[in-house]
């Protein structure tokens, strides 16, 4: 009889287990944190707060958009995504560490979509704990890595690795060739873009500018009262003369704003671009709008305005999620940080834990789309993927200048 019930309880007890496993209720056996038999737990840690008013939210709608598309279709190997969204670092590196940390340890999250904080400092912790996490690779932490993964490659290369020349090409091709033009590359003292300065300016001069000058010296906590210093160090770069192009490397776009009136004012003529003016809001503000009329600006995707089917589908993705939204660049970068994870998702197979997945993402894997371009590990680890697209804002609307083209990288002196 004791024998008889204890097989009736060991009876009873397995089969709970398997349809909780059936149910996605429990990790089954060989599967990774955040996995079941029928979802996978995502998170992302972005900067949606800070004390410049610097916000990259808009990413979260985008990856929600992409996961949301992917989840109508049948999800991927038959398992869909539950996004559980984004923590807020606030720009601040100790805050990023501990949303990681949160999301890997409480949440159970399997892998980090989107990342797109520029100080995020998680870095260290996903690494360690071999958690793949995926976005926008503005900063060294994501380079040399083998579970970071920017959907442009990295854009802060070693000296020797590979560097970008596709703005400095695209440009010269916009503007019917860079010989004899010059080229003044202006920055904030913060690391982030100092390197930006570098690299940028070497862009620019493997396309064949001149090298006017690159000043370092403007603050990034906050616009100066007075940007004449440095209004005047630009109009007389180029011989005492003013260059031709002017690049920004500055994030935000109230510095934007404050340099390109300031030298407007000043009487420049010549082309302004950064990586940052491509945001709708600034169409709402008159005086934003007047500021940055002109301006040339930078995106690693293929705009909105291009009549490219997968730009319309990322729309169609957008409004069926988030109805009424507003499509930023911010939006964008999340939309495709999650459209290539997924797409590693899906080469990795049924059979999926986070070894086999950073095996597949690490294992010569290329993924070509028209939305971003190219993109190639283990090779993005350590160099950017070499392509971008450029974006005018003329007359209140954004037009498409050069669409999204990739280039070859040159390395880095």
């Amino acid at each position: 009889m004791v024998r008889t019930k204890s097989a009736v309880i060991v009876v009873a007890v397995l089969a709970a287990g398997c349809a909780a496993q059936q149910q996605g209720g429990g990790q089954g056996q060989g599967e990774a944190a955040g996995v079941t038999g029928t979802t996978i737990r995502i998170g992302g840690v972005l900067t949606k707060t800070s004390a410049s008013g610097y916000s990259t939210k808009d990413a979260e709608i985008g990856a929600r958009a992409r996961f949301e598309r992917a989840n109508a279709e049948g999800g991927v190997h038959g398992r869909k995504i539950e996004f559980v969204g984004a923590e807020d670092d606030g720009q601040d590196a100790a805050k990023g560490d501990a949303a990681a940390k949160k999301l890997v340890q409480k949440d159970q999250v399997f892998a980090l979509v989107p990342v797109h904080a520029p100080n995020f400092g998680g870095a260290a912790f996903l690494e360690q704990q071999g958690v793949p996490w995926f976005g926008w690779a503005t900063g060294p932490q994501w380079c040399g890595t083998r579970t970071g993964f920017g959907y442009n490659g990295c854009l802060a290369p070693k000296q020797g690795a590979g560097s970008q020349t596709w703005w400095g090409r695209q440009m010269a091709d916009l503007l019917g060739g860079a010989e004899g033009k010059s080229v003044y590359v202006q920055t904030s003292d913060s690391s982030g873009s100092k390197y930006g300065g570098t690299t940028i300016s070497q862009s620019f001069t493997a396309a064949g500018f001149e090298l006017a000058g690159v000043n370092s010296g403007l603050p990034a906590a906050a616009p100066p009262p007075d940007w004449l210093p440095y209004v005047n160090k630009i109009m007389t770069s180029d011989g005492g003369g003013p260059p031709d192009v002017i690049v920004s490397v500055i994030a935000g776009t109230k510095f934007n704003v404050g340099l390109y009136a300031a030298l407007k004012r000043a009487g420049y003529k010549g082309v302004l671009t950064d990586a940052t003016s491509y945001d709708a809001a600034i169409l709402q503000d008159q005086a934003s709008a007047q500021a940055l009329d002109g301006v040339i600006a930078a995106p690693m995707f293929e705009p909105f305005e291009s009549t490219a089917p997968e730009i319309a589908r990322l729309k169609q993705d957008v409004e069926r999620a988030a109805p009424g939204t507003r499509l930023t660049q911010h939006l964008a970068i999340g939309y495709w940080a999650a459209d290539i994870f997924l797409d590693v998702l899906d080469k990795t197979g049924k059979d999926l834990t986070r070894e086999k997945f950073l095996a597949t993402a690490n294992g010569s894997y290329v993924y070509e789309n028209p939305g971003f371009g190219r993109i190639e590990f283990p090779k993005d680890h350590s160099e950017p993927n070499g392509c971008g697209a450029l974006v005018k804002l003329e007359g209140g609307a954004f037009q498409v200048a050069k669409s999204m083209k990739c280039f070859d990288n040159v390395p880095l002196k």
